[in-house]
């Protein structure tokens, strides 16, 4: 199904929600960096540090901010610009905004039932949000409370695995599949060992210390959902509910991945009736065999430099992959936390970006409020760019509007 981006307004499009009155705590928080201090306030070390770290030297964590830096806009002035929207039609249904919410895992041990917060959050406030397939809230309950959330899926090693995981989506109600392709192995998170952070998680005494010196999320998130739902556990790679406990700690599949192929990809999409996107993509090539495999479309990704570190950033990346994806939609994550990088995304040829990092922070400080006040902070930048850059509509966003800065080492 071909997407389009929308330079006018339909008159079923989504519309974002009128501004709700913010609590102070809130209202200080000016932009989406904002979040990450206050989220490393309260939240346990082990906690912040492996949702904040990323590969070995990170590398890519570093270069995918770097790469918008890469980029100047060069507005057009004295338009009229008065009838602005940032509305987008993907996949056949209406967004209010160019961005979404990716899919992040663990994410109700941030904040409590933080996979529903993120998913009701984005429906709320009228823009797409993918379910981790290592969130710790079964894939059925979070679309029951917020239909239309994408699921992403980690496949398991083996045909019937795979086939049952993929029904079991499917029976839950899920339209859009997202299958993240770029973990053949498992990558080196040293920072995760050096924050104490493991899966299984335990209880140990880094853990036990931060949460007690941090009692708000002690008992707001961990002891709440603890006696509410007993102890967080991965299910979202299973063929069912259920998956089993073992004694404190989180249960995940590790199974081998390193075999599977573009052929587990044509198997998948035969089974599967609705939309398929593959994320992981960096390479052209990639990109025309996914369009070949039957891929709805792709999203360029480098895991938020949490696999290969040293892979090139999306932004770089994204102008090869839509060249090579023949008209197929593209989408991207990583490194965005501005409405101006929004914005050089599209340019650039991506219909929609996803952001992490920095809602799982606004998760973690405020809840579903927290999350609705980030994601409004960057659709108001957005609008305000727009203005400025001289466009109404995002089908006007494009090269022409960009300059490529020569930075110090090329």
């Amino acid at each position: 199904m071909t997407s389009l981006l929308s330079s006018t307004p339909a008159p079923d499009a989504a519309a974002a929600p009128a501004a709700r009155p913010l609590p102070r705590a809130l209202a200080r928080l000016l932009s989406l960096d904002d979040f990450e201090a206050a989220a490393r306030r309260r939240l346990p070390r082990p906690i912040f540090g492996y949702v904040a770290g990323a590969a070995e030297d990170n590398q890519s964590l570093g270069a995918n901010r770097q790469a918008f830096s890469r980029y100047a806009f060069a507005p057009r002035v004295l338009v009229d610009v008065s009838r602005r929207t940032q509305q987008i039609e993907l996949f056949g249904r209406r967004y209010a905004s160019p961005f979404g919410i990716a899919p992040m895992g663990i994410s109700a041990l941030s904040a409590y039932r933080g996979d529903i917060v993120l998913a009701r959050a984005a429906r709320e406030q009228g823009i797409p949000a993918i379910l981790s397939g290592t969130s710790l809230i079964p894939l059925e309950d979070v679309i029951q409370e917020a239909p239309g959330t994408w699921f992403q899926a980690y496949l398991p090693g083996d045909p019937q695995r795979i086939d049952a995981l993929v029904e079991r989506a499917r029976r839950a109600g899920y339209e859009t599949l997202v299958l993240t392709v770029d973990i053949p192995v498992s990558a080196n998170r040293e920072n995760n060992v050096r924050t104490g952070f493991s899966t299984p998680l335990k209880p140990g005494l880094r853990l036990a210390w931060d949460g007690l010196t941090r009692p708000r999320w002690l008992a707001g998130t961990f002891l709440r959902t603890l006696l509410a739902h007993g102890m967080p556990h991965f299910e979202n790679s299973f063929a069912t509910r259920g998956a089993p406990i073992v004694s404190a700690s989180v249960l995940r599949d590790f199974s081998a991945r390193d075999h599977l192929n573009w052929e587990h990809v044509a198997r998948i999409r035969r089974q599967w009736p609705g939309t398929l996107i593959i994320k992981g993509i960096l390479h052209p090539q990639d990109a025309a065999l996914a369009r070949r495999h039957g891929a709805d479309g792709v999203i360029v990704s480098n895991h938020g430099g949490r696999q290969l570190d040293g892979a090139i950033s999306p932004l770089r990346a994204l102008p090869g992959v839509v060249d090579a994806a023949g008209g197929m939609t593209v989408m991207m994550d990583s490194g965005v936390r501005r409405g101006g990088d929004v914005l050089k995304a599209l340019a650039l040829g991506a219909r929609c970006v996803f952001v992490g990092r920095p809602f799982n922070y606004a998760a973690a400080v405020g809840g579903e409020a927290g999350v609705s006040h980030a994601i409004g902070l960057l659709r108001a930048e957005v609008d305000r760019n727009m203005a400025m850059l001289g466009i109404n509509g995002l089908g006007e966003m494009d090269a022409s509007l960009l300059a490529r800065e020569e930075l110090p080492g090329g």
